[in-house]
């Protein structure tokens, strides 16, 4: 167990969740960090203030969770990788703020401990219910990201890869991850400095005197220059052309906002990521995120050994949808079991992706208690 000469942890530490994603930031190069403190993600911001000035980076904590979105939009505007971290209600209040990281196209990351709701909820439980309003809670169409660890491990490495996407396709990207894991402890090898692939974002090449920062001319994805860098840009939460500034061309905003979907929709297979457990022939397999994929791991060993071929599918990325994933089993299985900490809010999508080619049946729980490994063998009998 050691830190590098500026303060980077490696070796094997004994983690939680939040303080993973902490980690799992520095090592991505954030530098900058507002919060305000929130059950369950306080521990992400707490050991912020006092790690991040190991690195040589600055945490602020700010007068709530709107003020913490802007300013950390802010700083990735002056070349700084910034984060977030809320849970539940300050997710909500950032939502407007995000829609404005969206439209700019400005790299970030948000940490969501997911916890219950709606409104201040249950603080302490566990929930899987802000899946939909990470896709769809910043109002207007936009793209999305959002990553989905289920370890303590994970949270480490989602985090990194939070980071590179926001970077390498220039967009606010979301770690949902849930209360179980946030507060979990896990033994985390976090691996030396260079072993990890880290993404910065495309620098211009063009001179201060003719850089726009929408160009598109050579890729989807428009180099990004840095405030205070000798360049001078407009950015606006209005639509824009590719100069910046403000325009009413319904042409030019409707392309704009095409290109901005189209640079996610074309990278499909680098950005979502999914990973099977004994799926190779089963006939039934589970769609589960976060903790809840932990206990349909031990459920499809435990249904193995009762003669039910139960798989696992988990991705690690739920925005964009894996659609693909579940498109290669049309027709090879007898259908899906979606268990979801909330009323069915990724049921709907595994339905529409599964072109009725095999039947999809949900197990839900909103009780503040995680589902369990019995449950879902349970259920799972039922979709046989």
């Amino acid at each position: 167990m050691k830190a590098d000469p500026k303060g980077v942890l490696t070796g094997v530490h004994f983690l939680d969740g939040d303080h993973a994603a902490c980690e799992g930031a520095l090592a991505a190069g954030c530098r900058f960090v507002a919060g305000y403190p929130i059950t369950p993600s306080t521990e992400v911001v707490e050991r912020f203030a006092a790690r991040i000035p190991t690195v040589g980076g600055v945490f602020i904590q700010m007068e709530d969770e709107i003020a913490a979105m802007a300013a950390v939009i802010g700083a990735s505007i002056a070349g700084v990788k910034s984060l977030t971290a809320t849970s539940g209600p300050g997710m909500s209040l950032k939502l407007e703020n995000l829609g404005f990281a969206c439209i700019t196209e400005t790299p970030c990351v948000i940490v969501n401990v997911q916890r219950g709701g709606p409104s201040t909820g249950l603080p302490t439980g566990p929930s899987q219910s802000d899946i939909m309003q990470a896709r769809w809670g910043a109002h207007g169409d936009h793209p999305c990201i959002a990553v989905t660890p289920s370890t303590v491990r994970e949270q480490f490495t989602e985090t990194v890869r939070a980071f590179n996407l926001s970077e390498k396709y220039r967009m606010p990207v979301i770690v949902l991850t849930d209360e179980i894991i946030g507060h979990m402890r896990e033994a985390v090898d976090i691996p030396e400095k260079g072993a990890l692939p880290v993404f910065d974002r495309l620098s211009p090449v063009a001179p201060p005197e003719s850089y726009k920062p929408y160009d598109s001319s050579a890729g989807d994805v428009p180099p990004m220059a840095d405030f205070g860098e000798g360049y001078r840009f407009h950015i606006t939460g209005l639509n824009h052309d590719e100069t910046g500034f403000p325009t009413n061309a319904g042409s030019v905003t409707e392309k704009e906002e095409k290109r901005m979907q189209r640079k996610i929709d074309a990278n499909y297979d680098d950005i979502v990521k999914v990973e099977e457990y004994r799926c190779d022939d089963a006939e039934v397999i589970v769609f589960a995120i976060g903790s809840t994929a932990r206990s349909a791991k031990e459920a499809v060993d435990t249904a193995r050994k009762n003669g039910i071929r139960l798989g696992l599918m988990k991705p690690l990325t739920i925005w964009p949808f894996p659609d693909k994933h579940i498109e290669k089993y049309h027709g090879k299985i007898k259908g899906m079991l979606v268990a979801e900490m909330n009323l069915g809010q990724m049921t709907g999508e595994v339905q529409r992706a599964s072109a009725m080619k095999f039947s999809v049946k949900s197990l839900f729980r909103i009780d503040s208690e995680p589902i369990t490994p019995s449950q879902i063998v349970s259920e799972a009998e039922n979709v046989i």
